[in-house]
């Protein structure tokens, strides 16, 4: 059995599909998603039945990411608010037009079970955004930050490569986690189409809103799986481009 870690996916379900075609992922194979499922090409509302379906026949974990909440409030509220609607909502709200009432209410539900991290059986953590406590998740005292905060992956980005981990000057954010797995910043910021690691943290988000691709990596061998860019495969949309 194998577990992959999957990015962003922003409304792209034909990268989705693709990408789990050319990973020959079966019934056997262990999913974790890093969060943010819709907000950017034309079927987000299909992402999230897609995946419905998915954790019928796999073992799926589908982490929170700050999108998700939006579309959250927006399904059960009726709330949109203009920072989500500028940043992909309004294409996320035209996917659901022919959804039923009881449609969205699955999908509500769907969100609602979402978890904010992840921690596996050999201390893997998988969470979209990142964390601020140096004390680990569990003492996150900001609940918004698994979802917001950048600042884990730019502080590995700048991180001196020859500083051990037993050294007393390694980040105690890091010390608590055998690996952590992240999305939420693409790495196209970093002029990278494919997943980063620096120190133990690696980002899975390769840019699929934007002209990147979905990916997957597998935890334990680093393969890594990708689809076509995303504005290949929907080339009459923008994205979030």
């Amino acid at each position: 059995m194998r577990t992959l870690a999957i990015g962003d996916i922003h409304g792209g379900l034909r990268g989705l599909t693709q990408l789990l075609e050319r990973a020959k992922v079966t019934k056997d194979d262990k999913l974790i998603f890093l969060g943010d499922y819709v907000d950017g090409w034309s079927e987000s509302a299909q992402v999230i039945q897609y995946l419905i379906e998915l954790s019928e026949k796999n073992e799926c974990v589908f982490i929170k990411g700050n999108h998700d909440i939006w579309c959250e409030k927006w399904l059960q509220h009726g709330t949109a608010p203009p920072v989500w609607l500028y940043h992909g909502g309004k294409g996320t709200i035209e996917s659901y037009k022919d959804f039923s009432k009881d449609d969205k209410q699955k999908h509500l539900e769907f969100f609602q079970t979402m978890p904010m991290y992840y921690i596996d059986d050999h201390n893997r953590l998988f969470v979209h955004a990142g964390f601020t406590s140096m004390h680990g998740v569990k003492e996150e005292k900001f609940e918004q930050s698994f979802c917001t905060d950048r600042t884990l992956w730019e502080m590995v980005q700048t991180m001196d490569k020859r500083i051990k981990k037993d050294a007393d000057n390694y980040p105690n954010r890091l010390k608590h986690y055998s690996e952590i797995y992240i999305g939420h910043t693409p790495t196209l910021r970093s002029h990278s189409y494919e997943p980063m690691n620096k120190a133990n943290v690696w980002n899975v988000d390769t840019g699929a809103a934007f002209t990147g691709m979905l990916s997957a990596i597998d935890i334990d061998t680093k393969e890594i799986f990708q689809s076509d860019t995303l504005p290949k495969l929907y080339p009459d949309e923008d994205g979030r481009n």
